[in-house]
């Protein structure tokens, strides 16, 4: 099975959707082949460091709106044993962030680099917007941190990050995460891991149908 994640580092649904995939995947007793895709829910650019809560407060109508969002996700992202602390999260255009998990992936690091960022991003209050931040969030998992920056301070990665964005148009997905199924079908949200692996069951019963009634 195939399935291909279309989510933002910046997301904390993508974060705890990640968390919840791999829980219901623990249990899955199929192959499956994850990969992640880029998406950004705000491609505009950051021009200076400022705090999640106060850009989102100014998106979404006011403070205490966005206070009850925060304390919402929080609550919910807690309840999996992730801990968001947006009085200290930074707001970023993940674009290059997105890049740096292409540059993990060409190493076999694609998840665990994707989880170092969220886990910089949500908890530890890193500016994931900047180059030399991010290179060392790649050297905190072992990677080259050096050869990280040299990658970021090159153009190298756009084109791959450009097709997932184009893709996700083409798919016309509006929201994330979304996961996609062998190209077939879709789970939208970070729906509880029962969900997930009651989903992935039904899919995989389905395709087993379809096969055979090919071979007959």
């Amino acid at each position: 099975m195939d399935i291909q994640v279309w989510s933002d580092v910046v997301c904390p649904w993508c974060y705890l959707g990640k968390v919840r995939l791999e829980r219901a995947l623990a249990e899955f007793p199929g192959d499956v082949t994850v990969t992640y895709r880029a998406y950004q829910l705000d491609p505009r650019p950051v021009t200076h460091p400022v705090r999640t809560k106060d850009a989102l407060a100014a998106k979404f109508g006011g403070r205490e709106r966005a206070d009850q969002m925060f304390a919402h996700v929080t609550s919910v992202a807690a309840g999996d044993g992730l801990r968001l602390d947006f009085d200290r999260s930074i707001a970023a255009n993940s674009f290059d962030a997105h890049r740096l998990i292409a540059w993990a992936a060409g190493r076999n690091r694609q998840a665990e680099m994707l989880d170092a960022l969220q886990r910089a991003h949500f908890t530890d209050g890193i500016d994931i917007g900047s180059r030399q931040a991010l290179a060392q969030v790649a050297g905190s998992i072992g990677l080259d941190r050096g050869a990280a920056f040299e990658y970021l301070s090159s153009p190298a990665g756009t084109e791959a990050v450009n097709a997932d964005l184009a893709e996700a148009r083409e798919l016309g997905i509006t929201s994330v995460p979304t996961f996609v199924i062998d190209g077939k079908y879709a789970i939208q949200g970070a729906q509880e891991p029962a969900t997930i692996l009651a989903a992935l069951a039904e899919i995989a019963r389905r395709e087993t149908v379809d096969v055979v009634d090919i071979d007959r």
